[in-house]
């Protein structure tokens, strides 16, 4: 029905219009008697093989919304509906900001990719964390995936992650520090060894002060080298981290693309995500699952478009997956063809 219907209609709008587009119409829809239940029969698919323990939290299945679809806590309940077992919400810094100039996303339906260099528009942490309190299926996984603002100097970095940690943390089941988005100038510099340990040290320090510590995760860049791989692991141990999410969007522009090479330099700067992204984002859960011995738990996210690439993921070495890109061409009846697959597989 989506991809028949909605997603031709959706498709004609420029793309971060078509995103608002959607959650103002499904949130309408959530308030019209039924819809929940038709949507939940639509998609929702329940087994008790699709469960799966992670770092202390029961998922109901293992197929997940990954961080930048909905930013601000939006659309969780409606969300649910659908079959997700777990929803992460942001990435969120601690102060509101608008994000960078429009436009700053952009489909490349011949890849069934899409660009973006959105900038962690968001509201800010305590405009999330308000709507999660509010939220009426307490039973939902959320994941709160964090950043810091873009005018807090690298150098403060660890302050706004363990602010925005703070504001979320009564309201969130895990965490992940995001230090791996291609969007905000210099993030990526902090995935370097040194600052990264100060940073994930200054966020842990708080966490394990809690009487009840969240699972803490890292999100990492596909574009690292088996060299910062390794570091990455080396980090994890270190700072006592329960996983990763691997991978984020890549800097890199495939040869392989089918759209024009002069339309793609046209969208400028921004990371890619979609089936692009796909073999190396595996390449990578395969790589880290080898290194760590399968003892660090991985959310595979990168090109998950079909059941078969989400087996691919889970084969290589992830315990959860994420869809983003996916689920935008695909549509909701993508997580249901996942979990199926799952339960017969």
């Amino acid at each position: 029905m989506y991809k028949q219907f909605a997603k031709p209609l959706l498709f004609k709008l420029d793309a971060e219009r078509a995103h608002h587009f959607i959650f103002d119409n499904v949130k309408r829809l959530g308030h019209v008697p039924g819809t929940t239940a038709l949507l939940r029969a639509l998609y929702d698919y329940r087994h008790p093989s699709l469960e799966r323990e992670v770092f202390g939290l029961k998922f109901p299945n293992p197929v997940g919304l990954a961080a930048g679809f909905d930013k601000n806590a939006l659309l969780t309940d409606e969300l649910a509906t659908m079959g997700f077992g777990f929803i992460e919400i942001g990435t969120v810094t601690p102060r509101p900001q608008p994000g960078n100039p429009t436009p700053r996303l952009f489909r490349l339906p011949q890849d069934e990719a899409l660009l973006n260099r959105m900038g962690f528009n968001n509201e800010g942490a305590a405009a999330a964390a308000k709507r999660l309190r509010r939220r009426h299926n307490r039973q939902l996984i959320i994941g709160g995936n964090i950043g810091k603002n873009k005018d807090t100097p690298n150098e403060q970095a660890g302050d706004d992650y363990v602010a925005a940690f703070e504001a979320l943390a009564e309201v969130v089941d895990y965490f992940v520090v995001n230090v791996s988005s291609p969007n905000t100038p210099g993030l990526r510099e902090l995935q370097d060894k040194e600052p990264l340990i100060k940073l994930l040290q200054q966020v842990q320090a708080r966490n394990q002060a809690r009487p009840k510590p969240r699972p803490l995760l890292l999100k990492i860049a596909p574009d690292l080298t088996d060299a910062q791989l390794d570091d990455i692991l080396d980090i994890a141990r270190e700072t006592q981290l329960s996983g990763l999410v691997a991978t984020n969007t890549t800097i890199a522009r495939p040869e392989t693309l089918r759209t024009a090479a002069t339309t793609v330099a046209s969208y400028g700067a921004g990371g890619l995500s979609g089936r692009p992204l796909r073999e190396r984002a595996t390449e990578v859960i395969r790589y880290l699952h080898r290194r760590s011995q399968g003892s660090l738990p991985i959310i595979g996210a990168g090109g998950i478009h079909s059941a078969q690439d989400a087996l691919e993921k889970l084969a290589a070495g992830a315990t959860l997956v994420q869809l983003y890109t996916g689920f935008i061409y695909e549509g909701p009846g993508l997580i249901k063809q996942i979990n199926r697959a799952l339960v017969s597989s």
